[in-house]
């Protein structure tokens, strides 16, 4: 029986001979060198087995995906858009209220309030407007005329630059100032047709008479002359200054009358005369000092409101005792604005022709006719001395004896 050949151990198979035979030590000189072997550029994971050089190359970058904010900085930003939006609401809702404030208020002073500054009381203002009398029939003795006017002085929401114009009337009245219009019949059947037992002052600038208006109002209507340039300034100047202003030590104008060459004024009536009355007239009864005292304080607050409080200030340019009202109770109330002029506080002197009452002007406006507020002072202490001492400033008994 044959014997079984034995096994020998199987070894494992011997790995490939990868040993590269190397170049040729020389090659023919015309011979290209050999072509490089091909690198095989596919992933060392695939050609080792064990992974060694895949453990030697730095892992790949992750891919990129977009960073989540985190939540707290998330919750952050929409609370700061809201609250931008709000408060961009907010500002919008106090821009508008402020806007309307403003355009109401700007209305209001253009429909009579007082400026900054002034006492609301003693302040009387409004739009100029526009008013086109009805032709009344003209007085006795006057030729028909068109209808004439003064020019609107000319205006400034400061009321800075409002002096009195000199242009030439126009046919339209624009005189507003909340002033009323009076026809010429109604002011004639308000005095009597103008009688002189109606007659209670007169000057140069023309007459004054005591009326009653149909409503039982009492007035005193100032008639100036007619044709006189001076005359249609003055009126002017009456409705410019007078209108805008009021104070209980000033004397009210109630309205005004144009028709042709017509030119009235209407006031409130004072019933007690004028301080030069009761100084000089005859057998008047001679004025305690107390009542003196009343009337100049009186006079010098009514002065003081045109100086101190107008905006601009006002110069009267014609204080004097014919020109300061009493009421039943002796209170004084500056008259007569016909020579009045406005004064800038930027102006050290207003230049203007020397217009007033001799004997009380003072001496340096008489001279250069630089005017200015000290000139009423002057002409205020005049009036002062002429009630301390019952003497006028020009007395021709006193042979012309000037105490001023």
């Amino acid at each position: 029986m044959a014997t079984p050949p034995s096994l020998s151990p199987i070894s494992p198979p011997s790995p490939p001979n990868t040993t590269t035979t190397a170049p040729p030590s020389s090659l023919p000189n015309n011979t290209a060198p050999p072509t490089p072997p091909v690198t095989n550029n596919s992933d060392p994971v695939a050609d080792s087995p064990n992974g060694t050089f895949a453990n030697l190359l730095p892992p790949p970058p992750p891919p990129r995906s977009v960073e989540s904010l985190p939540p707290g900085t998330l919750a952050g930003l929409i609370v700061g858009v809201g609250l931008g939006a709000l408060i961009v609401l907010i500002g919008a809702g106090i821009f508008v209220i402020f806007y309307r404030r403003r355009k109401k208020k700007l209305a209001n002073n253009y429909s009579g309030a007082a400026p900054q500054g002034v006492d609301p009381q003693h302040w009387q203002q409004s739009v100029p407007q526009i008013t086109v009398l009805p032709k009344p029939t003209p007085p006795p003795g006057i030729t028909p005329h068109l209808y004439n006017s003064v020019e609107p002085p000319s205006t400034s929401t400061s009321l800075g630059s409002e002096k009195p114009s000199n242009a030439s009337p126009s046919p339209v009245v624009a005189m507003g100032h909340s002033l009323g219009t009076f026809t010429y019949e109604d002011l004639a059947m308000a005095t009597d047709n103008f009688t002189d037992s109606n007659l209670i002052g007169q000057g140069g600038f023309g007459y004054v008479h005591k009326g009653v208006l149909k409503d039982g109002k009492v007035v005193a209507i100032k008639q100036l002359k007619v044709g006189s340039g001076q005359g249609e300034r003055e009126f002017q100047a009456e409705v410019d200054i007078i209108s805008r202003v009021h104070h209980r030590h000033l004397v009210s104008l109630v309205g005004y009358c144009i028709v042709g060459v017509q030119r009235l004024l209407v006031y409130d009536f004072v019933p007690n005369d004028t301080l030069e009355f009761h100084l000089h007239g005859k057998d008047r009864p001679v004025m305690n000092w107390s009542t003196r005292m009343k009337i100049a304080l009186g006079a010098a607050k009514g002065l003081a409101y045109l100086h101190e409080d107008c905006k601009p200030k006002i110069i009267h340019r014609d204080i004097k005792a014919a020109n300061i009202l009493l009421d039943e109770s002796f209170e004084a109330r500056l008259a007569d604005f016909g020579l009045a002029k406005y004064s800038l506080d930027t102006d050290t002197h207003v230049s203007t022709r020397v217009m007033g009452t001799f004997g009380y002007m003072a001496p340096e406006y008489a001279s250069s006719g630089k005017l200015t507020e000290k000139s009423d002072v002057f002409s205020f202490g005049v009036v002062l001395l002429e009630m301390i001492t019952g003497y006028r400033p020009v007395d021709k008994i006193q042979r012309s004896l000037m105490i001023a």
